[in-house]
């Protein structure tokens, strides 16, 4: 099993004080900078997608979309938060980066696909924002890309447009075939040493 790391819009403007916040989003930078060391450490290939869009993308509101500006290409809500310790090899891959094109999946209008293809990539662990929106459209589509999805607990937050759509998306990821996992039960099972077979 060939394993890479999925960060999913870890962005200025998707934290608290930017334009577009999830309220608890601070939250999930500890436990996504333990996944990005132990990715480093095990040398699994790292991919961070950013939502880059025009000043005019069909999302805003001044456009009839339903969303405030926000992550727009070149702006410092655009940027990944600095305290994400993302390393200078990570993969970057620009979603919604056209005017009249919305994608909330990483997978959407990128070459994501091919790129872990051509790492024979076969499992993904995935942490980021939103859990209700970018995160559970990317791994609804990596599931369709056949490979196998970790979704890490505490790596995630949701923007909970009602209450406990967080929830009731990793429930829907559950269903749909991809595991959730706290953090440690993630890292205890995945570096845990081979079990030896028996003679």
């Amino acid at each position: 099993m060939r394993r890479a790391l999925l960060l999913v819009d870890l962005q200025n403007d998707f934290f608290p004080g930017g334009a577009l916040p999830v309220k608890e989003g601070n939250h999930v930078i500890g436990p996504v900078n333990r996944l990005i060391k132990t990715a480093q450490q095990e040398g699994w290939p790292i991919f961070a997608t950013r939502d880059w869009h025009p000043k005019n993308h069909c999302s805003f509101r001044e456009q009839g979309g339903p969303w405030p500006p926000h992550c727009i290409q070149g702006s410092a809500g655009a940027h990944f938060n600095p305290r994400v310790h993302l390393p200078e090899d990570a993969v970057i891959i620009s979603t919604a980066d056209s005017p009249d094109r919305e994608a909330y999946s990483g997978f959407e209008g990128t070459d994501l696909a091919p790129r872990l293809r051509a790492q024979r990539v076969t499992s993904v662990v995935v942490g980021g924002l939103a859990t209700d929106y970018c995160v559970k459209e990317t791994v609804m589509d990596a599931l369709r890309e056949g490979l196998e999805v970790t979704v890490i607990q505490e790596a995630v937050r949701g923007v909970n447009v009602s209450p406990n759509d967080g929830k009731k998306a990793l429930a829907e990821l559950q269903n749909s075939g991809a595991r959730v996992l706290p953090i440690d039960a993630f890292l205890i099972e995945s570096l845990a040493p081979p079990a030896k077979a028996k003679k």
